[in-house]
Order: structure tokens, then C-alpha cells, then sequence
């Protein structure tokens, strides 16, 4: 799936100008089609997902605009629901032991689902640091026009493969209806992770409800984008 630049800076909640000086700052994969900027779906979920990107996250403190997308984080996990203490040594352990309760929830077959799953990770670890890992599939998505974040906190913190080399504690089950939302939640999910405070609040695992509470806070704190001016 190939994005322009509006697309990205709509999807990372940043300005077309703050995309563009990614570009010449050599932070942001991209390439040029006919003399234009596009963007390799993939790259972006790949770099989303790395350590490299991480300190430009501060952007969003400023930039964030998520329109009809503002609470997008907090119905998708009004949808998948908050699971805590789930049993397992490795991290595939944990994903089938979560799968056998969320696949059911969400009319899906657990065994495919779970394989689909463990694939995604054999190609790339899905950790975004801090502890925080956000499985999800290379290719499915949700037949249904809304997405699913179910949230989960194994009993025991463990070992992920992630790029800061820390346990994961945590786990953000991502199932979106189409790329350009799946990429939304993937980048509004790793800017809630690069905050100590949204950490620190989700290591008391909070109950659904007091979670949700807390999303909703969050994303309403979410200031308007705005575009700078290029100077000349």
C-alpha cells in the first residue's frame, strides 16, 4: 500500500512540514514516484515499531489533531476489552493463552488467528520499548466497519525480542478494519507508550473500566495540529 504525504501526516497526527523535515533529517523511510513523495505502508509500520523514531514523539505534544479519529483509541478498546494476569513463560505462550480469550470475543478462529499472529512476529518483534509490545497480523483485518484493541497484562513480564532488549508487561492486541486506521492506532498507540506517566498509570493494570476513563482523558488532551511556517 503506497500513502502520500497527506496521508502520513494525517495517520502520525503531525504536519505535512514536521513529515517533511523527517524526510530531510533522514528519520522517515520514503521514496519518490513521478517526482512525488510516497510512503511504503510496511516502512512506516516498521519504523513505527523501531527505537529510531523514538524522540519524535514529542511532535505530537504539540501537532496532535485526530478529528473523527480523537476517541478512535478509546471505542477500540471499549470493543476488545482488558485482559490481566494471563498465564505464560514465552511470548507465544502468552499470545495463545490470550488468543483462546479474545478470539472468542471477537467471533474469531483462535488457532488461525494466533498463527497469523506468531508469523507477524517472526518477521519483526512488535514492541515499541518501554515494555510495551502491540501484536497484531502482517495482513488480516476485521470484517466490520470498527476497530478492536484489546489490552493485556500477563501475569509475568517477558522476554520479546524488543530493540531496548527490556521484558514486555504489557500487550496491546491491534485488529483494525483497514491499513490507513490499523497505521493510525499503531502510531497513537506508541505515542501513549512514550510517555512515563501513561506508563506508570498502566503498570497498576487498571480494570477496563478505570482505563477507559483514562484514555478518554488522554485523547481529549490531545492539542490541534497546526502547520508551520517554511522559512525561506
Amino acid at each position: 500500500m503506497d500513502l502520500k504525504l497527506k496521508d502520513v501526516a494525517e495517520l502520525l497526527n503531525v504536519s505535512e512540514a514536521t513529515v517533511r523535515r523527517w524526510i530531510s533529517d533522514g528519520k522517515i523511510p520514503y521514496y519518490r514516484l513521478n517526482q512525488q513523495l510516497r510512503f511504503n505502508r510496511s516502512e512506516i509500520e516498521s519504523w513505527l515499531l523501531s527505537s529510531k523514531q523514538e524522540g519524535e514523539f514529542a511532535a505530537f505534544n504539540d501537532e496532535t489533531s485526530f478529528g473523527s479519529h480523537q476517541f478512535g483509541l478509546f471505542r477500540a478498546i471499549y470493543r476488545g476489552g482488558v485482559y490481566r494476569d494471563i498465564l505464560g513463560h514465552t511470548k507465544e505462550e502468552v499470545i495463545r493463552n490470550s488468543m483462546s480469550l479474545i478470539a472468542e470475543h471477537l467471533h474469531l478462529d483462535a488457532e488461525v488467528i494466533t498463527e497469523l499472529l506468531l508469523d507477524r512476529e517472526q518477521l519483526m518483534p512488535t514492541s515499541l520499548a518501554n515494555g510495551v509490545g502491540v501484536p497484531h497480523t502482517r495482513d488480516f483485518l476485521l470484517q466490520e466497519s470498527y476497530d478492536v484493541v484489546s489490552v493485556v497484562f500477563p501475569k509475568d513480564p517477558i522476554e520479546y525480542g524488543a530493540l531496548d532488549g527490556q521484558p514486555v508487561d504489557m500487550l496491546f492486541f491491534l485488529f483494525a478494519c483497514d491499513d490507513k486506521r490499523h497505521l493510525h492506532l499503531l502510531a497513537k498507540l506508541a505515542h501513549l507508550g512514550s510517555k512515563p506517566e501513561n506508563l506508570a498509570f498502566l503498570r497498576h493494570r487498571p480494570e477496563k473500566e478505570d482505563l477507559l476513563d483514562y484514555i478518554k482523558k488522554w485523547e481529549v488532551g490531545l492539542k490541534p495540529v497546526r502547520e508551520f511556517a517554511v522559512s525561506h
